[in-house]
């Protein structure tokens, strides 16, 4: 294989992983990250594009390439209101994933959440089933759904509530067995790895992978 492939969220805690991952895989001749800043590691094989995600015409031009991966998220608090945390969490993947979808892009590999569901009370959880909603309409030739449980990693702000959660997931860890094994905390390179793997089986359709199925496909 020698493919491009284009992510959105690369300078998060599963995106940074993920970046890293594709740039030893030579699966992969290009890596794409679309970026709204500068950001000062070169690396071979990798183009940083800066973009403004409001702007079509730039997104067109960057979003070329065989599989876009995205891993793009914020909290409510850090984005400041409810509108604001959509504006990420749903707009800019379901912008992206259509204007890649109208340049040719055959695969798309989607970071979600547990428990995301169109029909959920929870907003953080309802938006990103809308999400995957969305996205799913596009009839990408595959597409990969991933919903980890609390991702296990250092990241460079602070989240008390996913500290918190992370904490209480590792603390009953070996409790959560049968249908609650899902529930486990799980590592966010663990989940890059997953991400990268399920590109490369091809398979065609939807394919959803909820926590334990990553832990399996991304520890391999």
């Amino acid at each position: 294989m020698n493919k491009t492939a284009i992510v959105i969220g690369a300078t998060g805690l599963t995106g940074t992983h993920l970046v890293a991952a594709l740039l030893q895989d030579p699966a992969f001749s290009k890596v794409k990250i679309l970026i709204r800043q500068p950001w000062a590691h070169a690396r071979p094989r990798l183009e940083s594009i800066i973009v403004d995600f409001d702007d079509a015409e730039r997104l067109a031009s960057a979003l070329q390439g065989d599989v876009l991966f995205c891993c793009i998220g914020t909290t409510i608090k850090k984005a400041g209101n409810q509108e604001k945390f959509r504006e990420v969490d749903y707009g800019i993947p379901v912008k992206c994933a259509r204007i890649a979808y109208e340049q040719g892009v055959s695969q798309f590999a989607l970071m979600s959440s547990i428990g995301a569901d169109p029909h959920a009370r929870n907003f953080y959880l309802r938006t990103k089933g809308e999400t995957e909603e969305a996205i799913q309409s596009l009839r990408f030739r595959g597409l990969y759904i991933f919903r980890p449980s609390v991702l296990i990693g250092s990241r460079k702000e602070f989240r008390l509530g996913e500290r918190i959660g992370k904490y209480l997931i590792q603390l009953f860890y070996f409790l959560l067995q049968g249908r609650w094994k899902k529930y486990r905390g799980i590592k966010a390179a663990t989940v890059a790895n997953a991400m990268i793997a399920a590109t490369k089986h091809a398979d065609t359709g939807v394919s959803i992978f909820e926590s334990d199925a990553i832990q399996s496909m991304g520890a391999s």
